[in-house]
């Protein structure tokens, strides 16, 4: 006879509720998005309906709008909510090409590591499956140099960013390398979106879109792949070098 099942300990039950904490956050941080619309703040029209309030905030209260918008995309970067490009835009249009490039990079950095830690805990399984068309195409470069493969994939967008926040932590990159190719490859195209954002007003001011192909345009392409070219030089390397 099989003996009875043993109860779980108040330690275990920690450990659960630890292990399912994010994965809660997550879904609970995206139905409070949908539920009460807030994409709809989050828009081009909503930029220019509040564009003097928010200017004569950024005035009068500066470290509270850097604290305040590096919160606000902390939180959409780790919740991976639509939308981070037109913070990148509002940054430059709020802070300026410097202030707005530093608090893009640190709060994208930071959140990229939020949900590195989370794969880690229950949200793993869950989200190797929502990542599984990509996973297999950059398993190989991740084993080969995870660092250089990370530095090139942030330099060249050719995945979704959530996706290459989750991919690194399935295939147990360790956090430290994971950070500094975050922080490091996400600056020039950062910077190129806010200094787009910094001359939002005017666009605004004729009712125009901004142009968020802009990363795609020769000038600024260019430069982005050279840089991404470098970035490949210790996987080439090595390849050479076995050969």
């Amino acid at each position: 006879m099989a003996p009875p099942p043993t109860p779980p300990t108040k330690a275990n039950k920690k450990n659960i509720l630890i292990r399912w904490l994010p994965l809660v956050v997550l879904i609970l941080g995206l139905a409070s998005y949908f539920y009460f619309d807030l994409g709809s703040l989050f828009n081009f029209q909503s930029l220019k309906d509040n564009r003097e309030t928010l200017l004569q905030w950024r005035k009068d209260h500066l470290l509270w709008t850097l604290l305040g918008f590096m919160g606000i995309y902390l939180l959409v970067v780790s919740f991976s909510i639509p939308g981070a490009v037109f913070f990148t835009l509002a940054g430059g249009f709020l802070l300026g090409p410097i202030w707005g490039t530093l608090c893009v990079v640190i709060s994208a950095t930071l959140g990229a590591c939020m949900i590195f830690i989370a794969v880690q805990t229950s949200l793993g399984s869950w989200l190797k499956g929502k990542a599984a068309p990509w996973f297999s195409k950059m398993e190989k470069g991740f084993k080969e140099n995870a660092f250089s493969y990370l530095l090139f994939v942030r330099l060249v967008p050719v995945f979704p960013f959530w996706v290459v926040n989750i991919v690194p932590a399935l295939l147990n990159m360790r956090l430290k390398p994971f950070a500094i190719a975050t922080f490091i490859g996400i600056i020039p195209g950062s910077f190129v979106y806010v200094l787009a954002g910094n001359g939002l007003g005017a666009i605004l001011d004729q009712d125009k879109t901004p142009n968020l192909g802009i990363i795609l345009e020769p000038p600024v392409l260019i430069p982005i792949l050279c840089l991404a070219a470098l970035s490949l030089i210790p996987i080439v390397y090595k390849k050479l070098k076995k050969a």
